[in-house]
């Protein structure tokens, strides 16, 4: 059995940093194990534009501890008005790596979000045309839909029409929760790759709600059934180059978790890799993390492998009970568990 695993650095394809305080004090933890993380643009206000993706740019890059390699990838938030010039300018300037559809109302400040798809179909046209990659948060939000059910009726009704329609548009399927989101990625094309979290691998919705609601396992989209969670883990281990590392990781304070309307998100960026390559040990495929981990993301996005190594070793490690979120404790993923698995260097 394998008691250490040397892999090129990984990078983190899906992450919110929030911002002021609570990003200064989240941005290590993700800075430590990554080179480079794809952050969402959910703030408050979004970050609908090219300029305000670049000053929010600069604002982690201020928090990224002295000496740490680490490149924030920015995205900007599409909304019904968005424009395409401006998106494609983001895009040939290196400010933006990719667009974020939210579904109005779908998950964490998503409110100013896409209402019809048919309302930005001229934006994905042209991110079409020019190659820049779109990442999907991918949920109907009709009060009519269970919230079980809302990424299997997203595929139905806007996923396979937006493929067959733009086949060419480069799409991220964020945080798939569900078998027939990974079926669907599987029979798509080369220009359909699907992020997997950490939480979505190891808990299903038993987590949330046996013994007790359980708020701090509670994210956006939620844990499903088991038989979706045997699907995951089936998906990110098999090789695929479809698949790859996107942490969602979501930081909320604790209080604001603990509450009689706790946010959705669930922060797991401390102990991200040694969450994800416990995983792929339980499930016998330590062979292929590299690949998930460093290396079929880089590909999809058309970017370098990078070029340093990380190494992971069998060892224990205690998850904390909180750590500090700015202004507030968060309690992280794994709280108070042991972890077999830690980042040694």
């Amino acid at each position: 059995m394998a008691e250490s695993l040397t892999i090129r650095r990984p990078d983190d394809w899906h992450l919110h940093f929030r911002d002021g305080a609570t990003m200064r004090a989240v941005v290590p933890h993700t800075a430590r194990q990554f080179a480079r993380a794809i952050v969402m643009p959910n703030l408050v206000p979004p970050v609908t534009t090219s300029a305000l993706a670049a000053a929010y740019r600069e604002r982690i890059v201020d928090a990224v501890p002295v000496g740490v390699d680490f490149t924030p990838l920015m995205t900007a938030y599409l909304t019904d008005q968005s424009d395409a010039d401006d998106l494609a300018a983001g895009f040939a300037d290196g400010v933006l790596t990719a667009v974020k559809l939210y579904p109005a109302g779908a998950t964490t400040n998503s409110a100013q979000g896409v209402t019809d798809i048919a309302n930005v179909m001229g934006v994905l046209e042209r991110m079409a045309e020019i190659g820049m990659p779109l990442c999907v948060h991918g949920e109907v939000t009709q009060a009519d839909i269970d919230i079980f059910d809302r990424e299997a009726v997203f595929i139905d009704r806007v996923m396979q029409p937006l493929v067959a329609r733009l086949p060419e548009l480069k799409i991220i399927f964020e945080h798939i929760t569900t078998r027939q989101a990974a079926e669907f990625v599987d029979a798509s094309g080369p220009n359909i790759a699907a992020t997997i979290t950490p939480q979505h691998l190891h808990i299903n919705r038993n987590a949330m709600l046996v013994g007790g609601i359980r708020p701090h396992m509670y994210c956006l989209p939620v844990a499903k059934r088991e038989e979706h969670r045997l699907a995951l883990r089936k998906a990110a281990t098999s090789g695929s180059t479809k698949y790859f590392l996107g942490t969602d990781s979501a930081p909320h304070h604790k209080h604001t978790k603990e509450t009689d309307c706790g946010c959705a998100g669930i922060f797991n960026a401390p102990y991200a890799l040694e969450s994800y390559v416990t995983v792929f040990d339980e499930e016998g495929a330590l062979a292929r993390f590299e690949a998930f981990a460093s290396l079929n993301g880089p590909r999809f996005y058309g970017l370098p492998a990078n070029e340093s190594m990380i190494t992971l070793e069998k060892a224990p490690v205690e998850v904390p009970a909180t750590v500090g979120g700015g202004e507030a404790e968060i309690v992280p993923f794994h709280a108070g568990e042991t972890l077999s698995w830690r980042l040694a260097s």
